[in-house]
């Protein structure tokens, strides 16, 4: 599953749920950003996923999602829009089982960027467990057979290019791997 794992446990807002900002970077194509994350000690065990990750102190769900951005990718120069969906999720990673109440926002960079990205602010565990970047087209996630978080992501990314951001954040299924 996603790899923004941090050293930091569950906080007493999310009823032991992690709380987790994450980000839906579109770039002037409407492609999206996705990370390559795998087990640290088995990279066949791999995934895809948006950037993103738990929040800090008394962080905003908005300021982690930019932090979260830039540390992972180096990308800074975003449009931070609404938040497009909700997701509870649970998955093992690391040696341990990770229960998150996950935020995803819209986001979109003026710039297309190539997917070498300078990611800075890496914990170690990311270090061990992030393989890079891509954009991604919307028809190519739709035919491909990668895994992706969340699973649903090629629909959801179709009816946003379709239909704008929803009126207001939609709560996705609860996903337990």
């Amino acid at each position: 599953m996603p790899t923004e794992a941090t050293d930091a446990g569950p906080d007493a807002y999310g009823g032991g749920l992690r709380r987790v900002a994450r980000v839906v970077l579109l770039d002037p194509r409407d492609r999206i950003l996705l990370l390559h994350g795998h087990e640290p000690d088995d990279p066949a065990d791999d995934w895809w996923f948006t950037p993103g990750g738990g929040l800090e102190g008394d962080e905003t769900r908005e300021d982690a999602a930019l932090r979260e951005l830039a540390e992972e990718t180096g990308i800074t120069e975003v449009e931070l829009g609404p938040v497009l969906w909700r997701r509870r999720c649970s998955f093992p990673f690391a040696g341990r089982r990770w229960d998150q109440d996950e935020w995803y926002y819209l986001a979109r960079t003026s710039r297309t960027i190539r997917t070498q990205l300078e990611a800075m602010g890496l914990t170690d565990l990311e270090r061990r467990s992030v393989a890079g970047a891509r954009w991604w087209t919307c028809q190519e996630l739709t035919r491909s057979h990668e895994t992706v978080y969340p699973t649903r992501l090629a629909e959801l990314l179709r009816r946003l290019l379709d239909e704008g951001p929803p009126a207001g954040p939609v709560t996705l299924d609860t996903e337990i791997v």
